[in-house]
């Protein structure tokens, strides 16, 4: 029986560093199984959706979220995801079944699918009236990297991302997962050298995960030495929020001659959720009660 997603939140003792851990594997299959999506598409959306899973943990109230954007120039289109502090994270992608070679060094080619060239751009709605907004340029295409880069110049917080999936020989996933450290304005300049050693020596996340580590596990496995400590864990799913109310709502958002013409030419509306790939079916009458 497969285990349950979930992601840890940890801290070092002397309060320099905090780290989360996430476990993606289930979330990420099932991303995949939505969207029908090729390997190196299952590998960066899992990567993205993994990263997002985690920054919605780092969100505080209920009711805010928080949504990852790639928009580069690789055959894949926009990369999307949206995540919650309540651990649910859905997403999509514009080109779902592209195919490309291999790397050299015989791993998918997500910064090729991607593209080197275009953005990053990370919103967080807070519950204010105008959601927070930031940017940054893509450098690799990869994601992790695009991440760490983002939290440096548009948030200025210095962080290690490692984000991985590992797709089997059927296409499922065999195992998904990353981690966000970031350091605190305490953290020694010593300690910031024994991290680096440890993260460039560990190996990949989704490695460990093949093997049967838990995030607690991984946690012990780099950061062990920090005297680390758990202050949360919180269980993660791929979950849409769609609804036939919703759907009712973007209608109605078509404005009035819109959906006259719908109704004059097509007699009838079905819309697909970007997300979930459910489809919500209008007949002639119920267009008529949206006017």
């Amino acid at each position: 029986m497969s285990v349950e997603d979930y992601i840890i939140r940890a801290m070092d003792k002397k309060g320099t560093m905090r780290i989360f851990i996430a476990l993606t594997t289930k979330l990420v299959e099932d991303a995949r199984k939505i969207h029908n999506t090729s390997p190196v598409v299952t590998a960066a959306l899992g990567r993205t959706l993994t990263a997002c899973s985690i920054m919605g943990m780092m969100m505080k109230g209920e009711e805010e979220s928080v949504s990852i954007q790639l928009k580069g120039d690789g055959p894949v289109g926009t990369v999307l995801a949206i995540g919650n502090p309540k651990g649910e994270v859905k997403g999509y992608v514009g080109n779902p079944e592209i195919y490309l070679p291999l790397k050299e060094n015989g791993k998918l080619d997500v910064g090729g699918a991607v593209g080197k060239n275009g953005k990053i751009i990370v919103i967080k709605d807070i519950g204010l009236k105008d959601p927070y907004i930031g940017q940054s340029n893509i450098v690799s295409g990869e994601i992790a990297e695009d991440l760490a880069n983002y939290f440096a110049y548009s948030e200025q917080q210095p962080s290690a991302v490692n984000l991985g999936v590992l797709v089997d020989r059927d296409l499922s996933v065999k195992a998904a997962g990353g981690y966000i450290l970031q350091l605190l304005p305490d953290v020694s300049d010593e300690d910031i050298d024994i991290l680096e050693e440890k993260i460039s020596n560990a190996e990949p996340i989704s490695t460990l995960i093949d093997k049967g580590l838990t995030p607690e596990a991984i946690l012990q496995n780099i950061f062990g030495k920090f005297d680390v400590e758990i202050l949360e864990k919180h269980d993660v799913v791929f979950k849409c929020n769609c609804s036939r109310e919703r759907i009712e709502k973007a209608l109605i958002s078509l404005g009035k001659e819109e959906i006259e013409s719908i109704i004059k030419d097509e007699g009838k509306a079905e819309v697909v959720c970007h997300f979930c790939n459910k489809k919500y079916y209008f007949t002639k009458e119920d267009l008529k009660s949206l006017i």
